[in-house]
């Protein structure tokens, strides 16, 4: 597998990851079975996988504690990241969405914070996080100064409870507000082929940076796995619901692109997912993108995982491709 190194921070890690959003096993995914999420997290390691991506809002703390049993004598082998900043237990804060009967709040404050780090510590079985990520913004009902968030986390880095930190869903602004508060080593954003738009406004700030760029939902949330065809049943959950490309008038451009790169998967040897985690990691200055991959099964995370580099001229075509699906074509 591909290492890279996140940011300035000196940690290195695989250029893909696994991400534990749908082992909280909450109404966004559904049920999980812990037992093979805990199999499957060994498992992605024994592929080459070292970095396992978490966060408490997964499953409300369950898919945190699914990871510390996972990585229970095993925490050394795995670079490990977890996210603060979204509350269920409390009324303080910005109304961030209603799931499973509970609001989720927005809280970037330093006490609240405070709070959740020990709590996560705590789910996670570890005494240390590898980076540290802010999940949500806060918005201006409860504004929080980006200048208190980062002097909390800095203060965490040097106490040693956190190794790096990192933000996620920001804006350039946003992004440069923390920037000038101290160092940012990695940003988690929203980024596929067939949505490039936080890539074309961050990948220059953060290649001037030292700033990675890791990508979530780079499969539009099993979309681009090429699996589903036009009146396939689909176990849609809340997280599918809000990808446009299951819609009946969007998938036939999925089934054409995976028609249309049949050929490749056949040169390369791989599946689909494969072919589209290896066009997104290519993508930013070529090294400092890193792919996050879901998987709950170990059937899924042995099809996810396969490290291949593509060609610079495929790199081209599947950019053509894509923009053209996205755009109405096939």
């Amino acid at each position: 597998m591909k290492q890279m190194y996140i940011g300035k921070s000196g940690i290195q890690v695989s250029a893909l990851g696994i991400g534990a959003w749908a082992i909280g096993g909450d109404s966004s995914w559904g049920p999980s079975d812990d037992s093979e999420s805990i199999r499957t997290i060994r498992r992605a390691r024994e592929l080459g996988v070292t970095l396992l991506d978490t966060a408490p809002a997964y499953g409300l703390g369950h898919s945190e504690e699914v990871a510390g049993r996972a990585l229970e004598g095993r925490r050394g082998d795995y670079i490990l990241s977890t996210k603060c900043g979204l509350r269920w237990d409390t009324d303080e804060g910005s109304l961030h969405m209603e799931r499973d009967g509970v609001k989720l709040r927005r809280n970037t404050s330093a006490a609240s914070l405070a709070l959740e780090l020990e709590r996560s510590l705590r789910r996670l079985r570890t005494d240390y996080i590898d980076i540290y990520i802010v999940h949500w913004q806060s918005l201006p009902d409860f504004p929080v100064p980006v200048s208190e968030t980062m002097t909390f986390l800095l203060k965490a880095k040097q106490e040693g409870k956190i190794r790096a930190i990192g933000v996620s869903n920001v804006s350039a602004e946003q992004l440069t507000g923390y920037l000038t508060c101290g160092q940012v080593d990695l940003i988690q954003e929203k980024y596929s082929m067939l949505d490039q738009a936080k890539g074309d406004e961050l990948f220059g700030l953060c290649d001037r940076n030292g700033v990675t760029f890791q990508c979530y939902s780079p499969l539009e949330r099993g979309a681009l796995t090429g699996k589903y065809k036009v009146g396939d049943p689909v176990n849609m959950g809340r997280a599918k619901a809000g990808i446009k490309w299951y819609k009946p008038e969007f998938l036939p451009r999925i089934t054409a692109l995976s028609d249309a790169w049949a050929p490749l998967c056949k040169k390369y040897g791989c599946t689909m997912t494969n072919l589209v985690a290896a066009w997104t990691a290519a993508q930013g200055n070529g090294s400092n993108v890193q792919v996050l991959v879901g998987a709950r099964t170990t059937a899924q995370i042995e099809e996810n995982v396969k490290d291949i580099t593509l060609e610079d001229a495929d790199i081209e075509t599947m950019r053509k491709d894509a923009l053209a699906v996205e755009h109405g074509g096939a």
